[in-house]
């Protein structure tokens, strides 16, 4: 059985890849289970991140390693937050505090013209030097709606309107938002591309 290093500490996160994973043979182990640091994350776009977090979990683990990056872009404020999505509000970064600083800077902004979309980079490094990388790209389009509806899933889930579902993202049950969302659609390619090089 192959054993792929995941960076990141998300325990759900890596619950759903490790489950998705399991038909090709695939162990995943959390950096934090082999006492790895988070790495800072110093790129200007969503891959720069994801190779940076892969790397330095290949480095300090030599094994292979997968990492993502994943933001939201909102079109009325020109792609923000972006990369910066999980430190939109500043310290201390967290879920409630980035959601009010979006809703604020979307106050004028009418309903129709909230479109975003959730971006999902997802990148495979056979080891710390690997020279080409296996990335794959997973978009999730939406709206931003002006209250927080939903309990389930994290960060800009519960304003995160997803349309044909006619709810939000954290309304949706977790099996139907791991078929629809960015991450769900970027390891659904990454499981594809993996299997077909097993």
């Amino acid at each position: 059985m192959q054993e792929i290093v995941v960076a990141s500490g998300n325990r759900g996160k890596l619950k759903e890849i490790s489950q998705m994973l399991s038909p090709l043979n695939i162990q995943v182990i959390g950096q934090k289970s082999l006492n790895i640091e988070d790495i800072e994350e110093t790129g200007l776009s969503f891959v720069e991140n994801a190779i940076l977090k892969a790397r330095n979990a290949s480095r300090c683990s030599g094994r292979p390693a997968l990492a993502d990056d994943s933001g939201l872009e909102v079109d009325a404020l020109n792609g923000e937050p972006g990369i910066y999505s999980a430190r939109y509000a500043g310290e201390p970064a967290n879920d409630a505090n980035n959601i009010v600083k979006l809703l604020a800077n979307l106050q004028s902004v009418a309903p129709a013209e909230r479109t975003a979309r959730f971006q999902c980079v997802m990148v495979y490094l056979r080891h710390d030097n690997d020279p080409t990388p296996i990335i794959c790209q997973g978009t999730w389009e939406g709206l931003i709606v002006s209250q927080p509806q939903g309990e389930n899933g994290f960060g800009y889930d519960p304003v995160f309107w997803v349309p044909g579902q006619e709810c939000s993202a954290a309304q949706l049950p977790p099996e139907i938002k791991n078929k629809l969302s960015h991450r769900g659609q970027a390891l659904q390619q990454m499981i594809a591309t993996l299997a077909g090089k097993a």
